[in-house]
């Protein structure tokens, strides 16, 4: 049994939660490199900056949801700065875990960063910090992903490659966009 119901604008409570989680994700991994330094927490922030920079140039563009309001409310903020692209190239964009890696960095590197100053000195809330970026990578990022956002988004119908990365089965090729 399939989703029969897709957002053409998410409403604004999922798009809050989404952001939310990212939002968490983002400052903690601030607060923690901050312990390091003034100086690496601005880069991490600067990073980030680019990563979603990137994102709404080169991937919203192309995306169904460009000038409207995706799981994320990145659409909509494409849509301000950026002409539409093709959603063919959307559509047709090869990706591999290897492409994950710039995003995944966002966790890990407040992670890794954490651990070692907890080696060097255990802080509580250092500690509470680290998990919190361990549960909101996880637990956060897969409940808003999967019961939110993309079990009704319509891009998934015309084809994504994300969805085709985490739900291909072994001897699957291209996966063909659906018309529903």
């Amino acid at each position: 049994m399939g989703i029969q119901r897709r957002y053409e604008n998410y409403p604004l409570v999922i798009v809050l939660l989404a952001n939310l989680v990212s939002l968490g994700i983002y400052l903690l991994g601030f607060l923690i490199l901050l312990q390091w330094g003034l100086v690496y927490a601005l880069l991490f922030l600067g990073y980030i900056l680019v990563l979603e920079f990137r994102l709404l140039k080169y991937g919203c563009v192309n995306c169904y949801y460009w000038g409207k309001t995706c799981g994320f409310g990145r659409g909509r903020l494409s849509g301000w700065f950026f002409k539409k692209g093709d959603p063919e190239v959307f559509c047709k964009k090869d990706f591999s875990w290897k492409d994950m890696i710039p995003d995944m960095l966002v966790s890990i590197i407040p992670l890794i960063v954490g651990i070692v100053l907890l080696i060097d000195r255990f802080d509580f809330l250092l500690l509470g910090g680290v998990l919190m970026v361990v549960l909101l990578t996880t637990t956060g990022n897969g409940y808003v992903r999967s019961k939110k956002t993309c079990l009704f988004c319509k891009q998934q119908e015309l084809g994504c490659p994300a969805d085709f990365l985490f739900t291909k089965k072994e001897g699957e090729g291209v996966k063909e966009p659906t018309n529903s």
